[in-house]
C-alpha cells in the first residue's frame, strides 16, 4: 500500500511538472486537447471563467469536438505544437515548439527549414521563375509576403538565431530566402529527438499562388516555419541519407514529413475558421477574439482558412472505405445555395476512392469555397482540407464538381501518399489527374476524350524532371498533369481496366504514408502484370517521348498472275513498342485487319489482292493513347501516274495565272 500511495504521488507531480513546462511556453491546452473527452461529454461541460460566449460559438455546428483515433499510421517524424495569432493588418504572430525526431542511421549535426511566405518578397525565385503569376492568377503589384524568424532557441534556452542562414542550393539566387539552415549544439543521433522553440512574424500578401488575405477572407497554407525532410538511405532510391531541400519555386508545391500537429489559432470574434484535423473543444470567445483548437496526426502539412461570412454546412458520412467522416464546408455566400452539389461531390468521391484505393483514414474532410476576389486561393490541397473554385459565378458549371473532386483525389496521392513534389510532381498531379477523370465519369457520366488531348501534347518532356526544369509554366502544366494522367490512362488501356485498378489499388496500399518514387510504381506495375514496363517507363516517364506510328507509304502494282501486289511501310516513330491494328481498303471497297507487334522501328507489309489498295490507317479505333500525330496514320495509296501529270499541269496554270494577277 504505501508503495502504490508513493507511485500515486510521483506520477502526480510529474504531471505538474509537465504541466508547468507547458504553460511556461503557451501551449497547455494544445498539450491537454491532444486526449480530447467525447463530443457528448465536451458539451455539457460548463464554460471556464470568461468564456460565457463559449456556448454561443458553438451555434454554427463548427466547434463540435471529434476524439483523435489512437492508431499510428505513419512514422511520425516530426511534432508542431503551434499559437498562432491574426492580425487585423494581415498578420500572423505565432510561436511553435517543433520535436524531430532522426528517422536515420547517422548522427545529424544541422536542421534545414522552409520558409515558404518569403516566396512572396522582391527578388525570390518564385516570383523570378512565376513572373508573378499562377494558373491564370497574377499577383497584385506592391502586394508583398514575408516572413521573420524572431527566435529560434533549444528548449533549454540557447538561442540558435545567430547560427541561422539562408541557402540557395537549386539556383544559388541570394535574394531567395525560402530555404534555411542552422547548426545544432549537438547532433542528434539515429531515432533520437531534438525540441526547438521559435517565433515568427508572417506578412501575407493579397490572395496569390494558395496564400494571402482578401478583404476579411485569409488563407494560410505553407505559413509557419517547416522543417525539410531528412531521407534515409532507400527512400526514394536514394543510395545515402540525408536532407531533401529545395527552395520554393514556381512550379514547384510541397514535400514534408509526416507528424503531429496540434494549433491554436487566435482570431477576431466573428471570424469562422477551417483548418486541417478537427477540433478538440468548442471555441472560446474571450475579450473581443475568438480561439480556436486544432489537432492532427499522420498528416505532413497544416491549412487554415478564415472568414467571418462563411455559411457553414455539415453533415456525417461513411462507406465501404470511409469508416465515418464529418463533412464540412465552409462556402462563401454567393454560393451558399449550392450546398448540397458540394456536399454530393464530396460524398460521391470519397465513396468511389475509398471502394477503389482503400480507407480513407481520417474522420474529417473541410471544403472552403474562397470569394471571387481570393481566386489564387481556390483549387489546392491540405491534409484533411482542400479549397474548391472561387465563387465567381451564382450558377456554376460542371467546373464546380470537377474541382472538388480533383481535389479529394489529392488526399490520397498527394496527402496520404505523399510523393516529393519537387522532384516527381507528376507522382501527385498525374495520379490525381487520372483519378478525376475516373471519378467524373463514373459519378457525372461526364466522361474524357484522350485522343483530343493527346494533341494538346506539342511539347512532350520528361515526367521525371525536378519541377523547376521544364522549360515554362505551360509546360509544366502540359506534362505533369496531362501527359502523367495521359500515361497512366495509356497502361490501363494496354492492360485492362481491371488489371489498371489492381495497379493503383497496389500501390496506395504499400506506399501509404512512405513517399515513394516513380520506380517504386514501376516495381508496383510489374509485380502485379508479372512483365517487364522498362522500355514503357524509359519511353514516356523518363525521355518524354510520345506515340507516332505512321503509314509511311504504299505502292501497288499489277502483278504477273493477275491481280495486284502492294507493299506498304509502317513505321514506329517514337515512343515504346505495342502491339497495334492496321486496317487495308482495296478499290473494291473490301478491307483487312492486321496486328503489327510494334517491336521494329520499321516493317514492310506485302498484300496480294484483286484490287489495287485504296488507303491503309493504322489504329483506326484509337486505341494508341499516347500518339499524338494521327495526320500521318492514315495514308492513301499512290495516285496513277496519267492523273498524278494531269494534276500538276492543272496547279502550275492556276498558280501562273494567280502570279499574272498580282503582277498586273
Amino acid at each position: 500500500m504505501p508503495h502504490r500511495r508513493l507511485f500515486r504521488i510521483l506520477v502526480l507531480a510529474l504531471s505538474a511538472v509537465l504541466l508547468a513546462v507547458s504553460v511556461r511556453f503557451g501551449f497547455a491546452d494544445a498539450w491537454l486537447d491532444q486526449y480530447a473527452v467525447p463530443a457528448s461529454a465536451e458539451l455539457q461541460a460548463s464554460p471556464e471563467p470568461g468564456d460565457a460566449s463559449a456556448a454561443q460559438a458553438s451555434e454554427s455546428g463548427a466547434d463540435v469536438p471529434i476524439a483523435p483515433k489512437p492508431a499510428v499510421l505513419s512514422n511520425r517524424v516530426t511534432e508542431y505544437h503551434i499559437s498562432v495569432v491574426l492580425g487585423d493588418d494581415g498578420t500572423l504572430t505565432g510561436r511553435q515548439t517543433v520535436t524531430w525526431r532522426n528517422p536515420g542511421r547517422k548522427p545529424v549535426s544541422e536542421i534545414y527549414l522552409h520558409l515558404y511566405p518569403n516566396a512572396f518578397s522582391p527578388g525570390s525565385t518564385f516570383l523570378k521563375e512565376s513572373g508573378g503569376q499562377l494558373r491564370g492568377d497574377r499577383m497584385k503589384p506592391g502586394s508583398y509576403g514575408s516572413m521573420t524568424l524572431t527566435a529560434l532557441t533549444t528548449e533549454q534556452g540557447e538561442t540558435l538565431l545567430p547560427r541561422l542562414h539562408y541557402t540557395q542550393p537549386d539556383d544559388g539566387n541570394a535574394s531567395d530566402r525560402t530555404l534555411a539552415t542552422f547548426r545544432l549544439p549537438e547532433p542528434v543521433g539515429p531515432g533520437e529527438k531534438t525540441t526547438l522553440l521559435m517565433e515568427f512574424k508572417v506578412q501575407l500578401p493579397q490572395v496569390f499562388a494558395r496564400m494571402g488575405k482578401a478583404g476579411d477572407f485569409v488563407m494560410a497554407g505553407q505559413w509557419f516555419p517547416k522543417i525539410a525532410v531528412y531521407e534515409p538511405a532507400g527512400t526514394r532510391g536514394r543510395a545515402s541519407e540525408g536532407w531533401n531541400t529545395h527552395q520554393y519555386h514556381g512550379n514547384s508545391e510541397f514535400y514534408s514529413d509526416f507528424g503531429i500537429y496540434s494549433v491554436r489559432i487566435d482570431v477576431p470574434e466573428k471570424t469562422k475558421v477551417a483548418a486541417t484535423g478537427f477540433q478538440t473543444r468548442p471555441a472560446a470567445i474571450k475579450d473581443g477574439r475568438k480561439i480556436y483548437q486544432f489537432y492532427a496526426d499522420d498528416v505532413h502539412d497544416f491549412g487554415w482558412a478564415a472568414s467571418p461570412s462563411f455559411h457553414f454546412v455539415e453533415d456525417s458520412f461513411s462507406s465501404v472505405g470511409v469508416p465515418g467522416v464529418r463533412i464540412k464546408l465552409y462556402i462563401d455566400p454567393l454560393h451558399k445555395d449550392l450546398a448540397d452539389r458540394y456536399m454530393h461531390a464530396a460524398k460521391s468521391a470519397l465513396a468511389k476512392l475509398g471502394e477503389w484505393y482503400g480507407d480513407y483514414p481520417y474522420s474529417t474532410l473541410s471544403i472552403i469555397v474562397p470569394p471571387a476576389d481570393a481566386n489564387g486561393a481556390g483549387g489546392m490541397e491540405y491534409p484533411t482540407l482542400i479549397t474548391a473554385g472561387a465563387a465567381k459565378s451564382g450558377s456554376p458549371g460542371y467546373d464546380l464538381e470537377r474541382t472538388v473532386v480533383h481535389e479529394i483525389a489529392h488526399q490520397y496521392w498527394y496527402g496520404i501518399v505523399a510523393s516529393n513534389e519537387f522532384e516527381e510532381a507528376w507522382l501527385d498531379e498525374g495520379f490525381t489527374s487520372y483519378t478525376e477523370d475516373k471519378l467524373m465519369a463514373s459519378i457525372y457520366g461526364v466522361a474524357p476524350n484522350p485522343t483530343v488531348e493527346a494533341s494538346y501534347m506539342t511539347h512532350p518532356e520528361p515526367l521525371k524532371l525536378d519541377s523547376w526544369r521544364y522549360s515554362s509554366s505551360d509546360r509544366y502544366a502540359e506534362n505533369v498533369y496531362m501527359r502523367g494522367k495521359l500515361v497512366l490512362k495509356a497502361m490501363e488501356k494496354q492492360l485492362g481496366e481491371k488489371t489498371m485498378n489492381k495497379i493503383m489499388r497496389s500501390y496506395f496500399q504499400k506506399y501509404r504514408f512512405k513517399h515513394p518514387s516513380t520506380a517504386d510504381f514501376q516495381k508496383v506495375a510489374e509485380n502485379v502484370t508479372k512483365a517487364k514496363w522498362n522500355d514503357f517507363f524509359q519511353a514516356y516517364v523518363y525521355h518524354g517521348q510520345m506515340a507516332d506510328f505512321a503509314v509511311e507509304s504504299i505502292r501497288s502494282e499489277p502483278a504477273e498472275e493477275g491481280g495486284y501486289r502492294t507493299t506498304v511501310l509502317l513505321r514506329r516513330n517514337g515512343g515504346s513498342p505495342q502491339p497495334v491494328t492496321v486496317m487495308f481498303q482495296f478499290a473494291d471497297g473490301s478491307t483487312l485487319r492486321k496486328t503489327w507487334d510494334g517491336v521494329q522501328n520499321h516493317v514492310q507489309v506485302k498484300l496480294n489482292h484483286a484490287r489495287p489498295l485504296s488507303f491503309a490507317a493504322i489504329d483506326p479505333s484509337n486505341s494508341v493513347i499516347l500518339d499524338n500525330l494521327r495526320y500521318n496514320n492514315y495514308l492513301k495509296a499512290e495516285v496513277p501516274e496519267k492523273a498524278r501529270t494531269r494534276l500538276n499541269i492543272g496547279l502550275s496554270k492556276i498558280i501562273d495565272g494567280m502570279l499574272g494577277i498580282l503582277a498586273w
